[in-house]
């Protein structure tokens, strides 16, 4: 008898597996690993340790290191000429409002939905079920084979929902040894829910805290209203004009230097066949709102936005107080593309806010992070072979798309560590990652893994 192909073995062994992953899976979702609460510090070392446990149960020489925050984990595995990193994060996002969960975020259970079955908590889809699709990829590789099909390094980092403050110095201390030909990053999509997708386009992020402040308490707005400047007045003009009608951005100098996507990129999307107003439709919206002329992906992919996130002032409490308020307050973000510098943006984004503050106010900033788009390079073989393997597995022509979010990590990797990345995600649109009720697709999870198990393949 003809001994059986290597990868048809293994894509058997994860169906037959699966039960046993998603108990897996389950354990690690039942770790409250909250990075950006201090009261989960312990959460998030207990999932690094428990994802030591699992490397070094695959043969990895894994550990996990300490930083000023929570810690990092690093595993080295297999052998041969090819060397890959894979990156993913084991924290999560908070689960406010808890009341918003049909379950405990941290009780993981799978469920049937009339699309199909789900495994419903917090991190399921971003980003525990994620990484967990390539470790067991790699399981299956080691139990039906004996090793792991190329040289393999794991970074698994635990600050990714709280702004990475730990990570540019950690892999500036450990460049040689993060170092390697390409970095798998698994924190994606399915394009539309429906077609396997490789990013290879991240717009870049720039966060802005303002406070505008007037007369040096609250004032009866009977008493003071019509004579005394208003903070809430002045900042609200500001940002009103922040757009123009045709939905451009005034900052002067913002579209400066902006990188247009190639002409056989553009055709790609176009490809797609979407559509902007079944998109919104899906949030009970209907009219595109960015920039005349785009079409829907360049808005959401290749042009740069500046949205309000918050804005406060005054009493907002129950009932009514009639107050005039000392200080206004809004969060401003900027998705960038590439061309532009963050920067030179926040200074910008600062002088044009200040010029349009009059005498008897004052503003001040506060920054919230700074990051790059980045942009990858298709011509490294590793992504022919990979869109063909996703297509195969997924029996959908793969695509190379762009992503509206941004993944700092990326362009760290181009910048620090000198290699392009490659993103493949299995999550879905309404997988309600960062919301209550977060879901990851149980066929997803499952063909996920298999995914992985093929582009793996063209390694070994």
């Amino acid at each position: 008898m003809p001994e059986t192909p290597p990868l048809p073995a293994i894509l058997d062994r994860i169906d037959a597996g699966q039960d046993r992953a998603l108990d897996r899976l389950k354990e690690l979702l039942r770790i409250p690993s909250i990075s950006t609460d201090p009261a989960h510090a312990g959460d998030c070392r207990a999932a690094a340790d428990w994802l030591v446990g699992e490397l070094r149960g695959l043969g990895f020489a894994a550990e996990s290191r300490p930083t000023p925050g929570h810690p990092m984990v690093v595993g080295h595995g297999g052998a041969g000429g090819r060397h890959v990193l894979f990156y993913g994060h084991y924290d999560v996002q908070p689960v406010d409002p808890l009341d918003h969960w049909t379950r405990d975020p941290f009780d993981p259970a799978v469920e049937t939905t009339p699309a199909g079955d789900v495994i419903r908590a917090r991190g399921a889809s971003d980003d525990k079920g994620q990484l967990m699709t390539f470790l067991e990829a790699c399981r299956a590789y080691k139990e039906k084979t004996g090793a792991l099909p190329c040289r393999i390094t794991i970074l698994f980092e635990g600050e990714e929902e709280s702004g990475s403050p730990s990570l540019v110095p950690f892999l500036e201390a450990n460049r040689e040894e993060l170092g390697a030909e390409i970095a798998l990053i698994c924190d994606t999509g399915l394009h539309d829910s429906r077609v396997p997708a490789i990013v290879t386009s991240l717009r870049g992020l720039l966060g802005e805290e303002i406070t505008v402040r007037g007369p040096d308490r609250d004032l009866h707005s009977g008493g003071y209203g019509g004579l005394a400047m208003n903070p809430a007045r002045v900042l609200t003009r500001i940002l009103g004009g922040l757009h123009d009608e045709a939905g451009r951005v005034q900052v002067p100098g913002f579209y400066d230097g902006i990188e247009e996507p190639p002409a056989e990129v553009l055709r790609g999307w176009e490809a797609l066949d979407f559509s902007a107003e079944d998109f919104l439709g899906g949030v009970g919206l209907s009219i595109p709102a960015g920039e005349a002329g785009r079409t829907g992906l360049e808005m959401l992919w290749s042009r740069p936005t500046a949205e309000i996130n918050g804005i406060w002032s005054g009493y907002t409490g129950r009932g009514f107080k009639t107050v005039l308020p000392a200080e206004a307050h809004a969060k401003v973000s900027f998705r960038l593309v590439k061309g532009q510098d963050p920067l030179a943006l926040r200074d910008a984004f600062r002088d044009w806010v200040r010029a349009q503050v009059p005498a008897d106010c004052e503003v001040s900033f506060a920054g919230h992070g700074a990051a790059p788009a980045s942009g990858m390079s298709v011509d490294a073989p590793i992504f022919g072979a990979a869109k063909a393997a996703l297509t195969e597995e997924w029996g959908r022509e793969a695509a190379f798309v762009g992503a509206g979010g941004s993944i700092p990590i990326a362009g760290y990797f181009q910048s620090i560590l000198g290699m392009e990345s490659m993103l493949a995600g299995f999550a879905k649109n309404d997988d309600q990652i960062h919301s209550p009720n977060e879901k990851y697709d149980v066929e997803s999870f499952r063909k996920g893994i298999r995914s992985w198990a093929r582009i793996l393949a063209t390694l070994a």
